[in-house]
């Protein structure tokens, strides 16, 4: 199937302000653009493009006084199936583990496993190891945290989300990485963009999304703590050990959100892709903001 997906982002400064954007599609998932994935700029800015220390495409860029304008659209494949289900994958014992699977059982700026590993224990312990394990962990996230984007605060941790009980996605993603972690299998926070393929369509305005991989039986797989069943069409931007490795951007001084949409909608099915504008509160669960520089 084909997708188009875009966003448009505007951000406003009052002086010059260094901007870090993570908005590009993964590079794993380059191979499927159909169109370029490439942002333009209102007014015209230099920008420049790295990998970091995950792999993700990152953005530099000085973004000048005044109002900035970030768009981009474009085309992308997918296989239209749904994330897989292997019950039978296993969980491997921590001497077993790649090395670059290690970093993904420590705790991290959200992921406090220090405080939950107890919790966890009691609660997944018993478990049968393996998918079985991760599936209860996603079972309970998805019902201890209520989502509402009227919840959304860019400094909760996992501990935190677990005692409050309510969150965005980011919550369920951050609770359900850190419990884990707690019982030795190594998670990853993804970011990206998740449409209403295949399910029923959310009123709500759409955002960019956040789910979790674990690794199990030497791969990856993916799992969504907050929808808590197979989707179809995700498309990855970032990984990252929590929210604060993949922030779409990170701003080295004070630059205000002002306009913030996102679209991701399946081409050929009677749709018309149109951008819809969320709240700039929506939006800050995605947004990094750093001490301002003289």
């Amino acid at each position: 199937m084909k997708i188009e997906v875009g966003y448009n982002i505007a951000f406003k400064c009052s002086q010059n302000v260094p901007l870090l954007l993570m908005l590009s599609v993964h590079p794993s998932r380059q191979r499927d653009l159909l169109t370029k994935d490439e942002p333009s700029f209102t007014p015209d800015v230099a920008a420049r493009n790295y990998l970091d220390a995950f792999g993700n495409v990152c953005t530099r860029l000085v973004a000048p006084t005044g109002t900035l304008h970030i768009r981009n659209r474009f085309l992308i494949n997918d296989s239209g199936l749904p994330d897989d289900v292997v019950p039978d994958a296993e969980q491997w014992e921590v001497n077993r583990l790649p090395d670059e699977a290690l970093v993904y059982l420590l705790g991290s700026r959200y992921c406090d496993t220090q405080k939950l590993t107890d919790l966890a224990w009691s609660l997944f312990g018993s478990k049968p190891a393996g998918w079985q394990r991760v599936q209860a962990i996603c079972d309970y996230v998805h019902d201890r945290i209520e989502f509402g984007y009227h919840y959304a605060r860019g400094d909760r941790t996992a501990a935190e989300g677990h005692e409050e009980k309510v969150g965005v996605c980011r919550d369920f993603a951050h609770l359900a990485v850190t419990f884990c972690r707690c019982v030795n299998i190594p998670a990853r926070y993804c970011t990206g963009y998740l449409g209403d393929i295949g399910v029923p369509r959310d009123p709500a305005p759409m955002d960019f999304s956040a789910w979790f991989e674990a690794f199990l039986g030497g791969r990856w797989y993916t799992f969504d703590a907050r929808h808590n069943h197979p989707r179809i069409g995700r498309i990855l931007i970032a990984r990252g050990r929590d929210a604060a490795d993949v922030a779409i951007s990170t701003s080295f001084g004070a630059a205000q959100l002002e306009h913030f949409s996102v679209v991701t909608e399946e081409i050929g099915q009677g749709t018309d892709p149109t951008f819809v504008t969320c709240s700039a509160t929506q939006a800050s669960e995605n947004v990094s903001k750093l001490p301002q520089f003289a």
